[in-house]
């Protein structure tokens, strides 16, 4: 199975968003290896036509470098919200629990169940607050604070980027 181009661009993105500095992906004889140690994302396919055999494709380091989204763009120019109560704001215990990766948001594990939390809901360090899935993976984020669930941020079936607040915790 090949890999589309989306697809590679894709991990290129999330690869440069990320710690890692070498990724490998086998899938069914289509291989992709992508390295960032030396500034510059390098993605090795298969060559058509050359058996076993990979070229490596490099990619500048400015072409896999985030790019500015219309939303954030939008959000700069709109005008600033009301005020929130003053206790809300100013509470130094106010957590946000942020999306580690760019995917789409899901609060309950299927469409039908409960979602794994909701706002007055307690938490520990350990529970599993959302899904983002990204790639086909499920991936469980978990609240990595102990407190209260004050407001869900994002919608079901909402693409999130990453470092995107998804929810706000009062910290007990």
């Amino acid at each position: 199975m090949a890999f589309k181009m989306h697809e590679i661009r894709e991990l290129i993105r999330l690869i440069d968003e990320s710690q890692i500095e070498e990724f490998e992906l086998d899938n069914e004889g289509a291989k992709v290896i992508i390295k960032k140690a030396t500034g510059r994302a390098e993605a090795i396919l298969p060559q058509p036509g050359i058996a076993g055999e990979a070229k490596p494709a490099a990619v500048p380091a400015a072409a896999v470098k985030p790019v500015e989204t219309q939303a954030a763009s939008v959000a700069a120019e709109a005008p600033a919200e009301p005020k929130k109560p003053a206790d809300e704001l100013d509470d130094a215990n106010l957590h946000k629990i942020v999306s580690p990766m760019v995917g789409t948001f899901y609060r309950a594990p299927s469409p039908d169940a409960d979602p794994y939390v909701k706002e007055g809901d307690e938490i520990q360090e350990n529970t599993v607050v959302c899904i983002v899935e990204a790639m086909k993976l499920m991936n469980e984020i978990e609240a990595e604070v102990r407190g209260t669930v004050v407001k869900v941020l994002v919608e079901n079936g909402q693409l999130v980027e990453y470092g995107q607040p998804l929810f706000l915790v009062k910290r007990s």
